[in-house]
């Protein structure tokens, strides 16, 4: 399979006044605001990290759920956290926390599953960065 996906930014003014956008094709951002406020303070909008943290969630719980399914445990819920660590100008990891009900698997079992989605999940791959996972079964 072979695909691409879009998305923008603008910007305006400078790095710490000014303000910008993002916008996806799917238009689920649609000019949705960023700023230096909203990046490393707090404030309404969204940020590039705060972006990578759900690129990763739902890529990672996405592949999980393709392993878990090929192995004959579909999930009934699967739910991930995702915390993208900024220091210094720099993301030196990224903790996943995950959490499922899956009928009839067991923890050691579920833990090496997750561990290769961890792995092979696309965005992991093109993350070069310290990435931790921690998994509970429920």
């Amino acid at each position: 399979m072979k695909f691409s996906r879009k998305a923008s930014a603008s910007w305006q003014g400078s790095g710490k006044d000014g303000k910008g956008s993002v916008s996806t094709q799917s238009t689920v951002l649609d000019k949705t605001p960023y700023s230096f406020k909203t990046r490393f303070e707090e404030g309404k909008g969204t940020n590039p990290e705060e972006l990578i943290a759900a690129a990763h969630a739902g890529c990672f719980t996405m592949q999980l759920s393709f392993l878990l399914s090929e192995a004959g445990h579909v999930p009934d819920e699967l739910t991930t956290s995702a915390k993208v660590n900024f220091e210094d100008g720099a993301i030196p990891s990224i903790e996943l926390t995950l959490e499922g009900k899956v009928p009839s698997i067991d923890a050691d079992t579920f833990a090496e599953l997750a561990e290769k989605a961890k792995e092979i999940c696309p965005i992991s791959k093109l993350l070069k960065t310290e990435i931790t996972l921690t998994t509970k079964l429920m």
